[in-house]
C-alpha cells in the first residue's frame, strides 16, 4: 500500500512565529508528530511519503503516487483539511482521516468526502482500519471504547522528515490531563487520567533523534507534562544522565500547568535534563472567572508569585491569557495586559473565548441555546470572534481584545518586558545546535540591523543588549532569540486588528437576536 500522509496548513498565529523562523532558513516551527507516529503503528511494509502543506505543496507526481490519502489535524486547520479531501477525491483516491479535529467534528471530514474515519487514539483504531482495508472495505468508521496505555506506542518515523524544515523536533511523553477546566478539549480527547511512557521508551526516541542528526530545540509536546508528577521525575531522574552524557544535544521546551512552582526538586530536574522553556495557561488574573471555569489549580496560590519562582529556577515563561469569561466585569484586557507587565512574562498569548466542540463549555452553551453556528466546529484562532454570545457586549470584549494585544506587542513595550525578565531569569544548560554557523551569523546580522538601525527603539534595543551582554552574558542567545520573535509580532499585531474589526464590523451588522436573559449565567 502506497500511502501518501498529509499535513494541511495552518493559518497564520500566535505561534506561526512565520518571519523569525526565517531568519534561521526555517519553514516551519514543529512537524507533525502524530502522522510520524500514524506512520509507525500502519505497516511497516507500506511505502509512505509525506508532504507537510506548512513547508510546501504536494505535487501531481505524489498524487499519482498514492493509493491512499491519510490526513491528520487540529481544528485551526480544518480549512485546509477539508481542501485536501476534495482535492484527493477529485482524483478518486482513498481518503482517511483521523486527529484531534475529525475525533471532535467528525460530520465535517465525513461530508467533505472521506471514506475512513480514524477517530480517538489511533493504537486502538488503526489496526481495527488495517483489518478493514486488508479485507477490501472500502469505507468505514473506527472508534475507540478506552484509552490505550503509551507504552505501546513505537518510536514515530523521524525518517520521513526533512530536518532543515523545522525550528523544533517534538515528542511526546504523556497523554491526559488531571484537571478539568471546562473551555479545553484536551481530557474530552485523551481524558484525565495522564498515561505516559517508560523512561527508557522516551530515551530511544531521543536517541532516534540523535542519531539522525537533530540538535537542538525539542518541543515536549505533552498538554500537561507534570500531570503524572510521580513517573515524570522517574524520567527526569534517569533523562539527567543522559544528557549529560551526549553534552546535551537538546534543549526542551515543554507545557505544564502553574502548580509546577511547588515542586522545587521537580524545577530543578528539569533544568539539569535541559529544559528552558515552560507554557503555561494562565488564562486571566480575574480569580472568578477562574473558579467558573473550573481552572481551580491557579487559584490556591497567588500567580505572580509562582511565575516568579518557576522564571528564577531557570525557566523561561510563556502564558496564555483568555478574554470573554462569563461573568466577566469590564476592563479585563487592561487587567491582563497590567499582570503580564507585572510579571514581565515575554510571550503572552491571547485570545477570545471560543468553545470547543464536546467540551463541557460547549454542553453547557449549547444547552443554555448561546452557541453560534453549532453546527460548525469553532476557530481558535486568535484572529477570530467568539463563537457564542457571552455575558456582556462582544463589541467590547473585542475592542478591549485587540487594544491589549497591540499594547503587549507595542516594540519598546515588549523590548522593555523582554529586558526585565531576563534581569532575573535564572540560568538554563545550553543545547547544542544543527544550525551553522553562517546561518547564525546571518539571523543575527538581520536582526541587528531591523532592531539596532531601522526602527524608532533602536536605542533601547543597544542599551538593552549592552545591559544583557554587561550582566547576563550566558543568557545572550536566549536574549537574542527572544528579540527576534519582534519581527513576528510587529507584523501579526496588525493582522489582528484588522481581522477582529472586520469580523465585528460584519457581526454588528448581522446582529444575531441576544437569548433570554434566563440563558445567560
Amino acid at each position: 500500500m502506497r500511502v501518501l500522509l498529509l499535513y494541511p496548513r495552518f493559518p497564520q498565529s500566535f505561534w506561526s512565529f512565520d518571519k523569525t523562523i526565517s531568519l534561521v532558513k526555517c519553514k516551519s516551527l514543529m512537524p507533525p508528530l502524530g502522522l510520524i507516529t500514524v506512520a509507525a503503528i500502519l505497516p511497516q511494509d507500506w511505502e509512505f511519503k509525506l508532504v507537510d502543506c506548512n513547508v510546501r505543496q504536494v505535487t501531481e507526481s505524489e498524487w499519482d503516487w498514492a493509493e491512499l490519502v491519510l490526513l491528520s489535524g487540529m481544528i485551526v486547520q480544518s480549512d485546509d483539511f477539508l481542501s485536501l479531501i476534495t482535492a484527493a477525491k477529485s482524483r478518486n483516491k482513498l481518503v482517511a482521516v483521523g486527529g484531534p479535529y475529525a475525533t471532535t467534528s467528525p460530520n465535517e471530514p465525513l461530508d467533505a468526502g472521506a471514506d475512513f474515519l480514524i477517530l480517538d487514539e489511533g493504537e486502538i483504531t488503526l489496526p481495527q482500519f488495517v483489518e478493514a482495508i486488508q479485507n477490501g472495505s472500502t469505507s468505514g468508521i473506527f472508534r475507540a471504547t478506552e484509552k490505550p496505555a503509551v507504552t505501546e506506542t513505537p518510536i514515530p518515523r523521524y525518517d520521513l522528515l526533512n530536518f532543515a524544515d523545522y525550528d523544533n523536533m517534538s515528542i511526546q511523553f504523556s497523554r491526559g490531563c488531571p484537571f478539568q477546566c471546562e473551555f479545553c478539549d484536551i481530557i474530552v480527547l485523551y481524558g484525565r487520567k495522564p498515561r505516559t511512557k517508560t523512561p527508557q521508551q522516551l530515551i530511544k526516541e531521543l536517541e532516534c533523534l540523535y542519531d539522525l542528526g537533530w540538535r537542538g530545540a525539542v518541543f515536549m509536546v505533552d498538554d500537561n507534562f507534570i500531570g503524572n508528577k510521580r513517573n515524570v521525575k522517574l524520567l527526569l531522574k534517569e533523562l539527567k544522565g543522559w544528557v549529560a552524557e551526549k553534552n546535551y544535544p537538546f534543549g526542551f521546551t515543554t507545557e505544564a500547568s502553574v502548580d509546577l512552582a511547588q515542586d522545587e526538586e521537580l524545577m530543578e530536574l528539569m533544568i539539569e535534563c535541559g529544559f528552558n522553556k515552560v507554557f503555561l495557561g494562565i488564562e486571566t488574573p480575574d480569580e472568578d472567572s477562574l473558579t467558573l471555569t473550573q481552572k481551580f489549580q491557579n487559584t490556591r496560590d497567588p500567580l505572580t508569585e509562582s511565575i516568579d519562582k518557576i522564571t528564577k529556577a531557570g525557566l523561561m515563561v510563556m502564558a496564555g491569557f483568555i478574554i470573554g469569561f462569563d461573568g466577566e466585569k469590564s476592563g479585563a484586557g487592561d487587567r491582563i495586559v497590567r499582570f503580564v507587565e507585572q510579571t514581565e512574562i515575554p510571550l503572552a498569548m491571547f485570545s477570545m473565548l471560543q468553545a470547543l466542540p464536546k467540551t463541557a463549555l460547549w454542553d453547557r452553551l449549547e444547552k443554555e441555546g448561546r452557541l453560534l453556528n453549532a453546527d460548525k466546529s469553532a476557530n481558535i484562532n486568535q484572529t477570530s470572534l467568539m463563537n457564542f454570545v457571552p455575558t456582556r457586549d462582544i463589541e467590547d470584549i473585542a475592542r478591549e481584545y485587540v487594544d491589549a494585544f497591540w499594547q503587549l506587542y507595542d516594540p519598546a513595550a515588549y523590548l522593555d518586558r523582554v529586558f526585565r525578565y531576563f534581569m532575573k531569569l535564572g540560568k538554563a544548560k545550553k543545547a547544542q545546535s544543527s544550525r551553522t554557523l553562517w546561518i547564525s551569523i546571518r539571523a543575527l546580522s538581520i536582526i541587528l540591523w531591523r532592531q539596532g538601525v531601522l526602527p524608532e527603539t533602536r536605542w533601547l534595543f543597544w542599551r538593552n543588549l549592552a545591559r544583557v551582554i554587561r550582566h547576563k552574558p550566558d543568557q545572550l542567545s536566549r536574549y537574542i532569540t527572544l528579540c527576534a520573535y519582534l519581527e513576528h509580532f510587529t507584523e501579526y499585531r496588525s493582522i489582528v486588528r484588522e481581522q477582529i474589526e472586520t469580523q465585528l464590523a460584519e457581526y454588528l451588522a448581522n446582529k444575531p437576536v441576544e437569548p433570554p436573559v434566563s440563558q445567560v449565567v
